[in-house]
């Protein structure tokens, strides 16, 4: 930024000057005369004239300093005006981005519900520990979360969230892996602990634990299986988006290095995943919910981009890796992770998309506070576009004062120098009459 302050310094001298014709005309049309009457004067009016345009010049810089500054200072004003409302537009697409997906009319209640689709896509991992759950919750239905093995768990990670877009929830999927998508969840350490035992040689003990209740189903647990605990998770510290029902956390939006967010950004899968409100708050003892837990920490800042061109674009500012709903995907920086889907096949469990997100239960074909939404984003792109035209004119006005500053500069050093140059030139003609021998 100009800083007006810095002006140029100089040491006026004082001059006697014989010749008229070598002052330096500062302004053609006003001070031509003045400054031929001055020097009929003598030297000493001479040297105040100089001393008066220096100032003049001077004077003209500072002014010319302080309106640049002025314009700066209104530009950068517009582009931080700019980047909230790109960031206000993001938000509310990011809450309506399933809107723009239109629900079908021919949808009716024999067809199962998604969290039983999500339920039936676990239990056919017979020999898993999600499924062993799954399977006594529904032989037993609530009466399953009572249990001392049980109480504290909070239920599996594909149970714990819904996506809109079955899309996008393949994708979330796949991304995550199917051994964390049939990870529990535990509240505390204690409800870990409960779920497997060890005799004193430091061996499973089958006889408790989930091992013993799924012998006791006859799903004998077989192999390794995640479980997560809230309270031992590095929970999410930072704020979260205003008056958002779902709490969606306010992270950073992407930015390219020339400060515009990259084309075709979503937003981050941590918020487009949608939490039960029973679930949003006070999970854990420390006050946390699921978002900024669990969530944020299976998927950080992953980002989410409308297609793999947009992504690819947007590398240099993807920190946490990428999806795109063409099926691009980037794990983490430089991290590539490449080739094609597989489709759903929900006769045979396919490990890439045997397991996903249900859909929420609304059953309305328009989302509520969609239109409101919609109206909402309509009127900051409008603010945004006059934004970018009042931007538009500050720059250019911006660059006309710069230039007018410049001109003005180069005009007060010919006049130092020139200056200068004819206090040097009276100086040699004095010098002899100094050294006259009387």
């Amino acid at each position: 930024m100009f800083q007006p302050n810095n002006q140029i310094s100089f040491q006026t001298r004082a001059l006697s000057v014989k010749d008229s014709s070598a002052l330096m005309q500062v302004d053609q049309n006003e001070t031509s005369i003045v400054v031929r009457d001055e020097m009929q004067n003598g030297g000493l009016a001479h040297a105040e004239t100089i001393i008066y345009y220096s100032k003049k010049l001077q004077d003209d810089l500072h002014m010319l300093g302080m309106k640049i500054k002025e314009h700066e200072e209104n530009l950068k004003f517009l582009k931080t005006q700019k980047s909230k409302l790109d960031d206000s537009i993001l938000d509310l697409q990011v809450r309506s981005h399933s809107s723009s997906i239109p629900k079908t009319e021919n949808e009716n209640n024999s067809q199962p519900q998604p969290e039983e689709q999500t339920t039936e896509q676990i239990l056919r991992h017979e020999k898993s520990a999600a499924g062993i759950l799954c399977q006594l919750k529904t032989r037993h239905g609530t009466q399953a979360s009572h249990l001392p093995l049980t109480k504290d768990v909070l239920g599996i990670v594909a149970t714990l969230g819904t996506l809109d877009d079955d899309n996008l929830s393949r994708l979330f999927a796949e991304y995550l892996g199917v051994e964390t998508m049939l990870a529990i969840v535990c509240k505390t350490y204690e409800g870990v602990k409960a779920l497997e035992t060890y005799d004193k040689e430091g061996c499973i003990n089958t006889s408790s634990g989930l091992h013993g209740l799924g012998a006791s189903i006859g799903r004998t647990l077989d192999g390794r299986f995640l479980v997560i605990c809230l309270e031992n998770l590095i929970p999410y510290a930072g704020e979260f988006v205003a008056d958002d029902p779902q709490r969606r956390l306010d992270l950073i939006k992407p930015r390219l290095p020339n400060g515009e967010c990259p084309p075709g950004f979503l937003g981050f899968a941590v918020n487009i995943i949608n939490v039960d409100s029973t679930n949003l708050f006070c999970l854990t003892a420390s006050g946390y919910g699921l978002r900024e837990t669990l969530f944020y920490n299976l998927f950080s800042r992953l980002q989410v981009y409308k297609t793999r061109a947009e992504m690819v674009l947007a590398l240099p500012c993807i920190s946490d890796g990428a999806l795109s709903l063409d099926g691009g995907m980037i794990r983490s920086s430089g991290v590539f992770s490449l080739g094609n889907r597989g489709t759903i096949n929900l006769s045979v469990v396919r490990e890439d998309v045997g397991v996903k997100f249900p859909k929420p239960l609304e059953t309305s074909t328009v989302p509520e506070n969609y239109n409101e939404a919609d109206r909402l984003v309509k009127e900051m792109k409008w603010k945004k576009d006059k934004m970018l035209e009042d931007m538009k004119r500050e720059q250019a006005i911006l660059e006309k004062e710069k230039s007018n500053f410049e001109k003005k500069k180069q005009e007060f050093l010919k006049f130092l120098a020139e200056s200068s140059s004819y206090a040097t030139q009276h100086q040699s003609q004095a010098a002899p009459d100094r050294f006259t021998p009387r």
